[in-house]
C-alpha cells in the first residue's frame, strides 16, 4: 500500500471555503448530514426532525445546497484542491474502498468525513454502494471499474470452498483475469487493495487467500487456528506446540489441555504418535499402530517384508520402529511366513 497519503490541502479549511456559499438553514443541513462539526452524520429523519419538515424536504434542500456549491465561485477556486485528491486515488489504483481510502488519508473521523463531503463534491468521484459481492467504493473510471469487478468476480467463482491460496498466487491468478489494464496499475500493492473490494474473498492471518464463507479464512475457534497453525508448519506438531503458536501467531490464549482435546474431536486432525497431530488431508489414517499395519498389508495385497511394513508405517505415525514390530508379533492378526515377510492373517 502507499505511504500514509499526506495532503497539502486542509480539507476542513476547504470545506469551511465552499458551504460559506449557502444560506444559514442549508449550510447547517449540509454540516450535520456528513458530520462536518465532528459529530455523527445524521439522517434525513433526524435533520427533518430538528427542522419540523419532512424527510423528502431535507433531501431536496440537501440536493440543492451541493448543485449550488459547485456552481459557485468558491468551487472553482479549489480546483487544485480536488485535483490533488484525484491525483492520490489515482496512486491507490484508480478504484478503492471508502473505508480504505479515508483511513489513508486521516485516522481523525472528523477529517474523514470532510474528506468524504469533497468526494461527493468533486465531479471526478463515482462511488458505487455496497452490495452483496463488494464493498462501498469510489473510483474515476467506469470502465476500468467494470473491469476489475468482473475480473473479482471470476477470481471469486474459481475458487473452491476451503481454499487457501498464497497470496502471490492469488495475485497471478486475478492478473490472468485483467485485460487492457494500464501497466501503472499493475503493482502488487494496487492488486492488493483491488482483491480487498470484494466481500465475498478475505485473507487469513498468515495472508493466505480464499472465500470468507471459509473457516480457513475467518477462523472462529481453536480448532480452526490449530488448523491453520499446523498446515503452515507443513509437518506433525505436538498439542503443546500448536498451543504456543496459536498465542504467538493469533494473539490467542490457548490453553494446552483445551487446544488437546479440539484437536481430539475434530476430524480434521490424526494422532500419529505421542501427541503428535497431522492432518487428515496430508492422507494420514485414523486407528492404532496395528490398524495402519492392516491397512498397508491390504492394500499392496502381499505379503512385505520386515523392513517394507516399518518403512510404510513410519509414513503414516510418528513412532518407533520397535513400536511396529511390537505389534507385528501379534499372531491373531499378522502372519509370519517362512521367508520371513509378513502377511495379514485371514
Amino acid at each position: 500500500m502507499p505511504q500514509k497519503a499526506t495532503l497539502n490541502i486542509k480539507p476542513k479549511q476547504v470545506t469551511k471555503r465552499l458551504i460559506s456559499v449557502l444560506p444559514e438553514r442549508a449550510r447547517d443541513v449540509i454540516i450535520k448530514r456528513y458530520g462536518l462539526d465532528g459529530d455523527d452524520k445524521m439522517t434525513l429523519e433526524a435533520i427533518g426532525a430538528k427542522y419540523k419538515i419532512t424527510r423528502e424536504r431535507v433531501r431536496q434542500i440537501e440536493k440543492y445546497s451541493l448543485a449550488n456549491i459547485v456552481k459557485s465561485d468558491a468551487y472553482k477556486k479549489e480546483k487544485d484542491a480536488f485535483s490533488e485528491l484525484e491525483d492520490t486515488m489515482k496512486s491507490f489504483g484508480g478504484i478503492v474502498p471508502e473505508v480504505d481510502f479515508l483511513d489513508f488519508i486521516s485516522k481523525d473521523k472528523s477529517v474523514q468525513n470532510h474528506t468524504h463531503f469533497l468526494l461527493v463534491l468533486g465531479q471526478a468521484f463515482k462511488k458505487r454502494k455496497e452490495d452483496d459481492h463488494f464493498e462501498h467504493r469510489w473510483y474515476l473510471d467506469d470502465a476500468v471499474a467494470k473491469k476489475i469487478e468482473d475480473s473479482l468476480h471470476k477470481l471469486y467463482e474459481n475458487l473452491s470452498d476451503d481454499a487457501l491460496i498464497p497470496e502471490s498466487e492469488m495475485i497471478a491468478s486475478f492478473m490472468d483475469h485483467l485485460k487492457d489494464i494500464s501497466d501503472d496499475y499493475k503493482e502488487d500493492e494496487i492488486l492488493k487493495r483491488w482483491m480487498s473490494l470484494s466481500k465475498k474473498m478475505g485473507k487469513n492471518p498468515l495472508g493466505e487467500w480464499g472465500p470468507v464463507s471459509s473457516s480457513n479464512v475467518k477462523a472462529k475457534g481453536i480448532r480452526d487456528y490449530a488448523y491453520l497453525v499446523i498446515r503452515q508448519h507443513g509437518s506433525p506438531m505436538h498439542f503443546r506446540e500448536v498451543a504456543e503458536k496459536i498465542s504467538e501467531i493469533f494473539d490467542r490464549e490457548a490453553h494446552v489441555a483445551t487446544c488437546h482435546n479440539e484437536l481430539i474431536k475434530d476430524p480434521r486432525f490424526i494422532l500419529v504418535g505421542r501427541g503428535l497431530y497431522a492432518l487428515a488431508e496430508w492422507g494420514y489414517k485414523t486407528g492404532i499402530v496395528k490398524d495402519v499395519i492392516r491397512d498397508i498389508m491390504k492394500k499392496e495385497s502381499k505379503s512385505l517384508s520386515k523392513q517394507e511394513i516399518i518403512d510404510k508405517v513410519l509414513k503414516e505415525r510418528y513412532v518407533k520402529p520397535n513400536t511396529i514390530m511390537v505389534n507385528l508379533q501379534d499372531s491373531k492378526s499378522f502372519k509370519r511366513e517362512k521367508d520371513g515377510r509378513y502377511s495379514v492373517k485371514r
